[in-house]
């Protein structure tokens, strides 16, 4: 059903969106849409930075499994 919108029902759903909400709204909405998106970003970002520290912290154990199992 949806594959057949095409360029003009894109650009009639764009006018209509325009003529309900206003263009106050979509443009806050779409800088809420921003912040929400660098706000994943920086998620991303700080969870690669605990497993790279994780496994950093790891490496630096030099203890033998054995000794390790003892503890």
């Amino acid at each position: 059903m949806l594959n057949n919108i095409g360029l003009p029902g894109l650009l009639l759903i764009a006018v209509v969106v325009l003529v309900l909400f206003g263009r106050g709204k979509i443009s806050s909405l779409m800088g809420e849409v921003g912040k929400g998106i660098t706000s994943f970003k920086k998620g991303v970002n700080e969870g690669k930075a605990e497993i790279e520290a994780a496994a950093a912290e790891e490496a630096l154990d030099v203890t033998p499994a054995e000794e390790k199992e003892k503890s």
